[in-house]
């Protein structure tokens, strides 16, 4: 078995594309959105978790630049190591989210952006309830997928062959609100990346909270 075939598929697919994910996808008006979104209801000086972190930017970035602290989670080495460079406000770690351990209560904020697609749908929804419980009460969540009623598809991405599972926008609330979440606003829509040869992907974001005890 090949070195390549011992990591997470993710790994090794965004060790492969580095910096050019960034200069794909960081400019998403509907991720800007949600982000600014968070950042309007965290307290100040949050704690915040960003599933999935990259490369660093925007959301790492603009969460440090906002007076706010940012553990960042990557598979991906690289990522890792870019992130480090670009964010140094925040503390990166080269693990995989479904084995780190999470305190309860310990977020005010957890940003999960794209980072659940080669993932199966029963890890999806086990993590996010790992996510929620890691949430203090009252505290948000952002998430963002590619909505799509599909389990291990192969697709093409950046053009690379992967495998990509993900639920319809319907499906993927409800796996929200099983996972403990209040879903305060779904928005969809399209973004084609600043890629050779992309086309429109269409994307979903949820706005969410952690009920608060009465």
């Amino acid at each position: 078995m090949g070195h390549d075939e011992q990591r997470p598929p993710a790994a090794v697919l965004f060790d492969d594309l580095g910096a050019r994910y960034e200069k794909a996808f960081a400019h998403a008006p509907e991720h800007l959105a949600a982000l600014d979104w968070l950042l309007d209801r965290l307290p100040p000086a949050a704690r915040t978790l960003d599933v999935g972190s990259g490369t660093g930017r925007p959301t790492a970035a603009a969460l440090v630049a906002a007076g706010h602290s940012v553990l960042g989670v990557d598979v991906s080495p690289v990522m890792v190591a870019l992130a480090a460079r670009q964010v140094p406000g925040a503390e990166f770690r080269c693990a995989d989210v479904r084995a780190l351990p999470l305190d309860a209560d310990s977020f005010d904020g957890v940003c999960v952006f794209f980072s659940l697609l080669q993932m199966t749908r029963s890890e999806q929804s086990a993590l996010l309830a790992r996510l929620s419980r890691a949430l203090k009460p009252g505290g948000h969540l952002v998430l963002a997928t590619v909505p799509a009623d599909v389990e291990d598809a192969e697709v093409v991405f950046m053009g690379r062959p992967v495998r990509a599972t993900s639920f319809a926008a319907a499906d993927l609330v409800a796996a929200a609100e099983g996972a403990g979440l209040t879903v305060l606003s779904s928005r969809g829509g399209t973004f084609t990346p600043d890629h050779p040869g992309a086309g429109p992907e269409p994307h979903l974001f949820l706005r969410c909270r952690r009920a608060a005890p009465s």
